[in-house]
């Protein structure tokens, strides 16, 4: 049986959200505050996080935030009201691996726990080398030639995908699958932004790496010297 932490502070959304839950077979843990909820997280085996970002005390991102400083890979579902793209990057970038707003169908929400959930289930190679470029994601860590390489979550996700599949294209769909977990509630424009991201601290780690834009098919990691296509 999977376990959910629900992190709401209103407490009719808590109990809805934990009532439904329950019935699709979870065992669930609802706390309305963020201390409580890395309290939480600290003493119970837990599958996935839906976190508000309201919260009295810290905010969800801040949890989220806490949670990723841990070291864990816990997937993290964050809730909110708000919908700007900047509002998502925030969030993605404090480390959520999914973000729901409100208002939003109960049903919405147990597909994008099915789907962290999955993912989890998947036991990706945990060690992916490229050249002078290691990502270890159990300590979600990269480092190049030994020393750290400062990366978002997001970015190290990224990474991370396309290292897995280096010299091969991967399209902006798949990269949201895997790397957000779903195609059909995200832009792909985000994609382009992290990749913009990444481009930049590659470039400035002189990683030897590079990535390039695949026109009309998407993105592929490539060794300095053996790139074959347009970049942008």
């Amino acid at each position: 049986m999977a376990r959910v932490l629900v992190v709401e502070d209103d407490p009719t959304m808590g109990e809805l959200v934990r009532r439904g839950l329950t019935e699709e077979g979870y065992a669930v843990t609802l706390v309305d505050n963020g201390v409580d909820a890395l309290i939480a997280f600290a003493n119970e085996q837990l599958d996935v996080a839906v976190v508000d970002v309201m919260l009295p005390q810290m905010s969800g991102f801040e949890v989220c935030r806490r949670i990723r400083e841990s070291g864990s890979l816990l997937p993290v579902i964050v809730i909110t009201a708000r919908d700007a793209v900047e509002d998502r990057i925030f969030g993605l970038d404090a480390g959520a691996d999914d973000y729901v707003t409100k208002p939003f169908h109960f049903g919405e929400l147990s597909a994008r726990i099915r789907a962290q959930i999955r993912r989890q289930t998947a036991s990706p190679q945990p060690i992916v080398q490229v050249g002078d470029l290691r990502l270890d994601a159990l300590a979600v860590r990269a480092t190049v030639r030994g020393a750290p390489f400062a990366l978002s979550v997001k970015e190290f996700t990224l990474l991370r995908d396309l290292a897995a599949h280096v010299g091969t294209v991967r399209s902006r769909n798949e990269i949201l699958e895997e790397v957000w977990g779903s195609a059909e509630n995200f832009e792909t424009t985000i994609v382009d932004q992290y990749v913009s991201y990444l481009r930049r601290k590659l470039e400035s780690a002189q990683v030897g790496l590079g990535i390039t834009t695949v026109r009309g098919s998407g993105y592929r990691l490539d060794p300095l010297d053996d790139r074959a296509g347009v970049s942008a």
